[in-house]
């Protein structure tokens, strides 16, 4: 699978510049290290994107510096304060917990596309796993962007296999996901781990409840994967 998958982004990337974001857990260090697999690591940028002091950056630093590409350290606490004071101001003086989760992610996705313009001739990679679009666990317009997306189809397993095979270091691929914002894990948040969706996932194997739990996520979150839906306009012969 890593030749294939080496291959897959070197043609659709083509003499494009890769620009992702870095967090110094598996899925972004997996894209990071096939893309410098496939282009070569003057072709690939990372962006790290702190919400003012985070507490394992040193993670982010320590996946950029073992690729060696070049990167940016781009803070985006004076934009998430400012868009939080303005829809306080204007909307309500409680914030959503769903306005708290996916805000950061946003705006690190606009500030993707925004390295990328400057850079010119550049893609955004998309760092999702199957395991995680599964639940629901990206942010529309956020983290579920992108341009090209080699891990889309991969269970989490299969990602840190992956990561094994490209040489990355154990503590990078074993990192525990956590949404930035709770203090707790992804796990801790799912109330299962990702070894049972994997298992689920892979074989429709699992406690009643656990999957019962999945697939309640998987429904209330169906709208971030799929197409956008179109009204068929029938006098127009593309509205198909």
């Amino acid at each position: 699978m890593k030749e294939e998958l080496i291959q897959w982004v070197r043609e659709t990337v083509g003499d494009a510049t890769v620009v992702l974001g870095v967090s110094g857990g598996k899925d972004s260090s997996v894209v990071a290290a096939l893309c410098v697999a496939a282009l070569g690591k003057d072709k690939v940028v990372g962006v790290l994107m702190p919400d003012g002091y985070q507490h394992d950056i040193d993670k982010s630093l320590e996946l950029v510096n073992h690729l060696g590409i070049k990167y940016y350290n781009i803070n985006i606490k004076d934009i998430t304060e400012a868009s939080r004071a303005s829809i306080r101001e204007n909307v309500g003086p409680e914030l959503s917990y769903q306005l708290r989760s996916n805000l950061g992610a946003r705006i690190r996705m606009v500030t993707l596309y925004n390295v990328a313009a400057m850079i010119g001739n550049a893609r955004v990679a998309n760092t999702c796993n199957y395991s995680e679009d599964y639940v629901g666990y990206s942010t529309k317009y956020g983290d579920g962007a992108g341009d090209f997306s080699p891990l889309q189809f991969l269970l989490v397993r299969e990602v840190k296999a992956l990561g094994y095979e490209l040489g990355l270091p154990k503590d990078l691929i074993e990192k525990a996901p956590e949404d930035g914002l709770s203090g707790k894990t992804d796990e801790d948040n799912f109330g299962f781990t990702y070894a049972e969706l994997d298992e689920y996932l892979d074989s429709g194997k699992g406690k009643p409840e656990t999957i019962e739990k999945i697939e309640r996520m998987h429904r209330a979150s169906l709208h971030k994967v799929i197409p956008m839906p179109r009204f068929p306009y029938k006098n127009r012969s593309w509205s198909k």
